[in-house]
């Protein structure tokens, strides 16, 4: 009897699905409608500046002669030489390429992304705390600044662990490559099959420690602690929903990109055709530019409800482990109360 009810407690259990990743896409976009007034204004104001420094980085940087991108891309190369890559592998030399831009972008927009950025998050994680306690909507500016201690200490937190995510992955391509030079597989076709298998793993570790990442920087705002502790809590938070985090930052990523694209092809091509920038370009860029800030806006709505999610099915899954535990003791209970009522009747 007692198998068949937590059999059945298990069964009802697992018929109560956690949030699909449409569900809470509908949902942020929901949200972001019924309040556009709030994410629209101050919010994605605040992340103007960003999203300029962003564009005009990715637009600018590469064509321009004081570029750091050569610079880092022949320490690169050189370190690269060094660690024993094969330089004929078109995978390093993408990657290579790949690096020296991010890496150029991120030192231009590192001090926007410090400042702006970071703001502009704490008042849509601010906005989601006012809502959970039923507070007004109306935002003081120090309760949203007050917010800002713990991203900051996160957001370097995630820099270091983005960087050792990097570190490992190319310690661990470093051992390979090198293990198949020692024992004569090094060959074309080996050498092709090692690049292919190094890019999944590459894409692997990097996406989930952005979306770790981007999982911390919510939980230290809305639990206002910050630190690798808000970093540990999201390794256990995301465990078993890493899919859900992936597909959900994949269209924005897709958004953010085909505005990317946008900027290129109407603001960076009529510079290089006309030379200058005229009144129009400017507000086109302006408004490209607030279209990105939207974007990044909605990606902290959807980080919000995500974690909401995920603290949801935290809570689920620590029930239904001490479910097992308390059905011996409702069944206890159950039989004192029955021999109790069965004496009393005598």
């Amino acid at each position: 009897m007692q198998e068949k009810k937590e059999k059945k407690i298990k069964i009802k259990n697992q018929t109560i699905p956690m949030e699909k990743t449409f569900k809470i896409m509908r949902k942020s976009i929901y949200t972001f409608l019924q309040n556009y007034h709030h994410f629209t204004t101050l919010a994605a104001l605040l992340a103007l500046p960003f999203s300029a420094s962003i564009l005009l980085s990715q637009a600018f940087l590469p064509s321009s002669s004081s570029s750091l991108i050569p610079t880092i891309y022949s320490r690169l190369q050189n370190l690269f030489d060094a660690a024993g890559f094969p330089p004929s592998s078109e995978f390093f030399t993408i990657l290579n390429l790949k690096l020296s831009q991010t890496i150029s972008s991120s030192i231009f927009t590192f001090p926007f992304t410090l400042t702006f950025l970071l703001i502009s998050k704490a008042f849509v994680i601010q906005f989601f705390n006012n809502t959970q306690k039923r507070q007004p909507l109306s935002q003081s500016f120090f309760s949203t600044i007050a917010l800002y201690n713990p991203l900051l200490v996160t957001y370097i937190c995630n820099s270091i662990l983005i960087l050792s995510a990097n570190a490992t992955v190319f310690t661990v391509l470093f051992f390979a490559f090198n293990v198949l030079d020692g024992f004569g597989f090094y060959s074309s076709n080996s050498l092709l099959f090692l690049s292919a298998a190094a890019a999944v793993l590459y894409s692997i570790v990097l996406a989930n420690a952005l979306i770790i990442g981007n999982l911390a920087l919510v939980l230290s705002g809305m639990e206002r602690s910050g630190g690798y502790m808000a970093i540990l809590k999201a390794c256990v938070m995301i465990r078993g929903r890493t899919s859900t985090a992936l597909s959900l930052a994949l269209p924005l990523n897709f958004g953010l990109a085909a505005i990317e694209a946008l900027f290129q092809f109407r603001v960076v091509r009529a510079f290089n055709v006309d030379g200058k920038f005229g009144p129009s370009m400017v507000f086109e860029g302006v408004f490209i530019a607030y279209l990105y800030s939207i974007v990044v806006v909605l990606d902290t709505v959807v980080s919000c409800l995500f974690f909401k999610s995920c603290k949801v099915g935290s809570l689920m899954e620590d029930q239904e482990g001490d479910l097992p535990r308390q059905i011996p003791r409702l069944q206890t209970n159950k039989i004192q109360n029955w021999y109790r009522t069965s004496k009393g009747s005598k």
